[in-house]
């Protein structure tokens, strides 16, 4: 690094809302009913949180049949199947449900329109827990396209009731390149009023868009497994800047920062901003001077926390 480095932190960056609320379930819920609380899946895709949330009590699992009866239950942030819900139900667990309400959001639609005798499209990632989901709020009539060329391939029993959802968490440009390739092969095709792809998505993409201009390599902080994080490194490459992902500081690696004078530093939503400080302080002790915020949207949106949790709980 040169002698007048900087680090240059985007805004915002990190948590969003829904990753804070399901934190959140998931630390109440330990705090009212002790230990142990189980949880259906990473209740966000971050290793640090989950592990922090592990040595505390909580206890993730995938099936549900490793749950004992009459436990607690918490739904992740990404959301869960009808079929799972209904299994879960059927075991008489006490369950509550971390889903963020943007997907939840989502799902209402697929229930609402699904009555009107609609098909969906939806574009995601096939696996991601969100899209099993998703996918699983209906038994059938939901088809998932990847990508423009997925799109040329998906056969709806029917083109007069089609409509289009999308994952929360996808790169806002790829998906309105895959939108307009639905819409080109299907052009009756109904969209969302407002786009399925969240705020804080938007705006972490938004914040890197403006940042990798100005620096000459780009550092986003989130796990492998996080759909958000991931796509803040592809905006930052897409635009020619350098860029890593690193699950926490011990994977920065000192030639990604030879002869840059300026770092650009994010983190996905599911990303706590310790691990952003933490990523600092080793830049820091690689040569860095000076950290800087950039000037950025302040994201307000706060969701409430389910029944029987809530403050006086």
């Amino acid at each position: 690094m040169s002698m007048h480095a900087e680090v240059i932190l985007a805004e915002p960056r990190g948590f969003c809302a829904g990753v804070d609320r399901a934190i959140e379930i998931v630390e109440r819920a330990l705090a009212k009913y002790g230990r142990p609380i189980y949880v259906r899946h990473e209740i966000v895709h971050n290793t640090y949180v989950v592990n922090d949330l592990k040595a505390k009590g909580a206890i993730f699992i995938e099936e549900l049949s490793d749950v004992p009866p009459g436990a607690t239950l918490v739904f992740s942030a990404h959301g869960v199947s009808k079929a799972v819900q209904r299994e879960a139900e059927a075991r008489g667990f006490q369950i509550f449900d971390a889903t963020c309400p943007l997907v939840t959001k989502v799902h209402i639609e697929v229930a609402k329109l699904a009555k009107e005798g609609y098909e969906f499209i939806m574009i995601g990632h096939k696996g991601h827990p969100e899209v099993e989901g998703t996918v699983g709020q209906l038994d059938g009539g939901i088809h998932l396209v990847e990508d423009v060329d997925d799109v040329a391939k998906v056969q709806p029993a029917q083109t007069t009731k089609l409509a289009v959802v999308t994952q929360t968490t996808l790169s806002v440009d790829d998906a309105a390149g895959i939108m307009a390739a639905v819409k080109a092969r299907f052009p009756q095709v109904r969209q969302p009023k407002q786009q399925d792809i969240c705020y804080a998505t938007q705006n972490r993409q938004d914040a890197v868009k403006l940042l990798s201009p100005q620096v000459d390599v780009v550092i986003v902080v989130g796990s492998p497994t996080s759909s958000n994080s991931n796509r803040l490194r592809e905006v930052a490459k897409k635009l020619g800047t350098e860029a890593y992902m690193v699950d926490n500081a011990d994977e920065l690696r000192a030639e990604w920062f030879e002869d840059k004078n300026r770092v650009g530093l994010t983190a996905g939503a599911s990303a706590p901003e310790i691990l952003v400080q933490q990523v600092i302080e080793r830049i820091r002790a690689l040569g860095a001077v000076s950290v800087r915020k950039m000037d950025g949207i302040e994201e307000t949106v706060k969701f409430p926390l389910p029944k029987g949790l809530k403050q006086d709980a």
